[in-house]
């Protein structure tokens, strides 16, 4: 679904960053990649969530980077109240200096929230409290610990049929494929030999064992993909 030209217009996160209030100026971060692909993956949610649209839900975004992704899908999706955390501070400020400029109601102030930790110590989230948790570009960029640590805290907090959606690029059976993902993957490990391309048959087992169900896989751009879970 594609922004009218006067919400585009009026929308800070397309104004120029000379224009932005000064206060914003040294917090408010930028990922180009976000810009690209927020409005796709903001179709992915309208749709997967467009049956509860009628009434208010609750939503935990893992690992919100810039902000920018958070207040697009609060900007659309208004039934929904977002809960954006990070483990950097520097992101945490970057969230908050979006929520105030834009001035969105549904976007709670961010919090510190480290994933491989157990789920009881997850910003104090509650068991059965989420209706949904999302974690864009968040998997890849894991240990195996991390990964581990977010499927049994959504299968712990999320409510029953609650869903859990990851984005990014993975493995399939062991396999990378095309050959820029293999190079994806290498330049990740560089990064830090524990990260790299989740394999999706390796989560999807975990999930189902902490009570997630694969239910869904949405192709994307540039060979990423959504993956769709939802607690049994």
């Amino acid at each position: 679904m594609c922004l009218s030209e006067e919400e585009h217009r009026l929308n800070p996160l397309n104004q120029r960053k000379r224009r932005a209030p000064p206060q914003f100026l040294q917090t408010m971060l930028l990922s180009p990649q976000a810009e690209r692909n927020w409005e796709s993956l903001c179709s992915v949610l309208e749709d997967v969530l467009e049956d509860q649209s009628h009434r208010q839900l609750f939503a935990l975004e893992l690992g919100s980077g810039t902000g920018q992704h958070v207040i697009r899908f609060a900007q659309k999706m208004p039934f929904v109240t977002w809960q954006p955390s990070d483990i950097e501070e520097a992101s945490r400020e970057s969230i908050k200096a979006y929520i105030a400029a834009t001035h969105i109601q549904t976007v709670l102030q961010p919090v510190h929230l480290d994933a491989s930790e157990p789920w009881e110590k997850w910003a104090g989230l509650s068991k059965n409290s989420c209706d949904i948790i999302i974690a864009i570009n968040l998997l890849q960029y894991s240990s195996f610990k991390t990964a581990q640590g977010v499927i049994n805290g959504a299968g712990k907090i999320l409510k029953p049929n609650g869903l859990f959606i990851t984005y990014g690029v993975y493995a399939v059976n062991g396999i990378i494929t095309p050959s820029r993902n293999e190079q994806l993957d290498a330049e990740i490990r560089k990064l830090n030999p524990e990260w790299g391309l989740p394999d999706i048959d390796v989560l999807r087992q975990h999930a189902f064992g902490n009570g997630l169900r694969l239910e869904r896989m949405v192709e994307m751009e540039d060979y990423y993909k959504c993956l769709i879970f939802r607690k049994l």
